[in-house]
């Protein structure tokens, strides 16, 4: 195949509160988004990261829904549990969060801002294809980073897996998990997807993957 590029990174410096400002929610309904990241009631984040709730009080009786879009575009969304007076992460990478909903009234305070984590595009592998396939990671600045994979496949016709619901693991190539130099690695057996996480850093990642077999267009 025609070598594929992905990259992560950099962020722009993480806050707390750059997507709701401290609120107490008095009933079940919207979080108000109006943090510096908002414009016209949309939060747009400078690159798809995880978002960080953080609550004062024992929120963990009632869950958050998120929505927003990914680094496609695509609409994606997610059920969160509410931190015990705590920071509570997203599973997803949010590109824009358009709303944010709790299930009931918090007892106390709560913020909605970045994390300092934040995944690559995802890769389609090609299953008929020869699961040889060289991974070229490439670290310009600091970062820490692990190439990651999943069998999960939110397209499957027969058996689909949420988005918000995907197992990903690291690699089988130990060179590429939580890296923090330029380093290349090979794996041996196709996964359905494969993308890089920026594990910490304020560099970035460019990863190059090239499967063996895949005829090119």
């Amino acid at each position: 195949m025609n070598p594929i590029k992905v990259s992560v990174g950099p962020l722009v410096t993480a806050a707390a509160n750059n997507i709701c400002t401290s609120q107490t929610p008095g009933a079940a309904g919207a979080l108000t988004l109006n943090g510096t990241l908002v414009s016209g009631g949309v939060a747009t984040l400078d690159t798809p990261r995880q978002i960080l709730v953080t609550t004062v009080s024992n929120e963990s009786g009632k869950t958050l829904v998120i929505v927003g879009t990914n680094w496609a575009g695509d609409p994606i969304t997610e059920t969160m549990t509410g931190p015990n007076a705590t920071t509570g992460t997203s599973v997803l990478d949010y590109k824009t969060v358009t709303s944010i909903t709790v299930s009931a009234a918090f007892t106390g305070a709560v913020t909605v801002g970045t994390t300092t984590t934040a995944g690559s595009a995802w890769i389609r592998m090609d299953s008929w294809a020869l699961p040889s396939t060289t991974i070229q990671c490439t670290v310009t600045g600091t970062a820490n980073y692990t190439v990651q994979q999943t069998m999960d496949n939110p397209n499957d016709p027969t058996a689909p897996v949420a988005v918000a619901s995907m197992t990903w693991t690291s690699i089988s190539d130990a060179n590429l998990v939580a890296a923090s130099a330029t380093k290349a690695g090979t794996i041996t057996a196709t996964p359905n997807w494969l993308r890089v996480y920026l594990n910490s850093g304020s560099g970035s990642v460019v990863m190059t993957v090239a499967q063996a077999g895949v005829v090119g267009l």
